[in-house]
């Protein structure tokens, strides 16, 4: 069936607003709610929140949207993906062990402003948050500058969210009496602290401390890329004898699981990475976020700028390649990771536990959409479990590994061409025009039908034209012997 909207594309104008007007008005299902799955990689789970729905229902919604351009086209956007709907029967667990601890969920908030006080933490566990690795505990006075967040934006939402927050500005008792009080309270969820010091006394007396709380594990950060002081966060991060060293400190100093958290600021992360491995950590998170500069006047502190953390989408494809990088490690076969960067959908959390991960942790993604993103991540991982007959998460952790390979080792024989399907095409030329002045000048356009043709003496399989495609109308053919 040829659809005449873009599901995804009207999908992400939608504002995701509190206590959404378009939900109020509607008396027999929750239209926010079914665009917020679309939103977040759920299209075949939407229609079940608004299935009871008449089209007035619908329509009563449309006209309540308070988009600041015009209303989402919620009628047309819900029936598109009605054909889509599935329904699971056994829903699988999500359940996985991570450094012997057991977890309902492989979701974690990462350590970060998004978990900063008892009464956010909580919050997100009661919203179904596997656990929290919290924000990084010092003995340090932190004083923090005023703007401290930019973003490279992608229409309304991040492309890339540029941080130059430090570590939690309590006092480290306070923190650790909020840990102490998490785990109480929450026993059946996972409690890391989060710790940084300035040498090897001060890590495991923090580290102790963290214990002593109740905490499940601790989490060394070697790497946050916007520390005043020099000798302390990415510093460490980059320097694989410090990172061997205060791991193993810390290591004898406790019995709970440490964990490192490893810099993406460096050229070679299986150099410090391993220096922890040697030292006997028990897992390792990577990757905080990368250092950058962003010049929006309006994030000036007083008219300055600086260097600080860049993180959120665009980071993504990085924290992966790293996290591929250690997992394929084989003398770090036997450590856990805890994957970070730019996770925002269960299908990035999914590409990171494929690559090795036993759980990741979300921070940019909160920061813009709230705790309840948990709702899909949760979702969205078990239908395609369920789908594969998949029953344990554990299942998927490395499963991709084996199809990473050399560049030198890629099928180099074959090709698949780029194939158009015309009743999607509308016509605009985009294909064209980046074949011809980004490509390999393998399209031609005719003007009076506004349809691209591909050249196959020319086209060489690249597939730049179906990138740039706004309808998804050009796919792939099946491999073929190149000529």
């Amino acid at each position: 069936m040829k659809r005449t909207i873009h599901v995804n594309e009207e999908a992400a104008r939608c504002l995701l607003c509190e206590d959404a007007p378009c939900t109020k008005v509607c008396k027999h299902g929750d239209p926010a709610r079914a665009i917020r799955a679309i939103r977040f990689g759920n299209k075949k789970n939407a229609w079940k929140w608004i299935e009871c729905c008449s089209e007035a229902d619908l329509e009563q919604a449309e006209k309540a949207c308070i988009h600041y351009d015009h209303p989402l086209r919620i009628r047309e956007l819900l029936d598109a993906v009605k054909n889509d709907a599935v329904a699971i029967d056994n829903i699988p667990s999500l359940s996985i062990d991570f450094c012997g601890i057991h977890c309902e969920n492989p979701f974690f908030l990462a350590s970060s402003a998004i978990c900063t006080n008892y009464d956010m933490v909580a919050r997100a566990l009661d919203m179904g948050w596997a656990g929290v690795f919290y924000k990084t505990i010092c003995k340090q006075e932190i004083r923090e500058v005023s703007p401290r967040f930019d973003a490279v934006k992608d229409g309304t939402s991040f492309a890339g969210f540029r941080n130059m927050e430090q570590l939690s500005e309590n006092p480290y008792e306070v923190d650790f009496d909020i840990l102490r009080r998490l785990k109480k309270d929450y026993p059946n969820k996972i409690v890391v602290a989060s710790i940084m010091g300035r040498q090897e006394e001060e890590w495991t007396e923090l580290a102790k401390m963290a214990e002593e709380a109740g905490c499940d594990a601790v989490e060394l950060n070697y790497s946050c890329p916007q520390m005043r002081m020099t000798g302390m966060g990415s510093d460490i991060g980059q320097n694989p004898e410090l990172v061997t060293f205060f791991t193993a400190f810390v290591k004898r100093s406790v019995k709970i699981p440490v964990i490192p958290k490893m810099t993406p600021n460096i050229t070679h992360i299986n150099n410090p990475a391993m220096g922890a491995f040697f030292a006997g950590a028990d897992a390792i998170s990577a990757i905080n976020t990368i250092k950058s500069v962003t010049m929006s006047p309006q994030a000036a502190v007083s008219g300055k700028q600086t260097i600080s953390g860049y993180s959120g989408r665009a980071i993504k494809p990085i924290a992966l390649r790293y996290i591929y990088q250690m997992a394929s490690n084989p003398i770090m076969k036997n450590i856990q990771f805890s994957g970070i960067g730019g996770i925002e959908t269960w299908r990035d959390a999914l590409e990171f536990i494929q690559l090795g991960c036993h759980n990741v942790q979300v921070c940019t993604a909160v920061m813009e959409y709230g705790y309840r993103i948990i709702d899909d991540l949760v979702l969205g991982l078990q239908t395609y479990m369920a789908e594969r007959g998949i029953e344990h998460v554990s299942d998927l952790v490395g499963e991709q590994l084996p199809n990473m390979v050399l560049p030198s080792d890629l099928d180099r024989e074959t090709m698949a061409y780029p194939n158009v399907d015309r009743e999607l095409c509308i016509g605009c030329g985009r294909c064209y025009l980046s074949c011809r002045d980004g490509g390999h000048q393998a399209m031609t356009f005719d003007h009076v039908t506004r349809k691209p043709n591909i050249d196959g003496q020319k086209c060489v399989g690249c597939h730049l034209c179906r990138l740039v495609c706004p309808t998804g109308a050009i796919g792939i053919t099946k491999r073929f012997n190149k000529k």
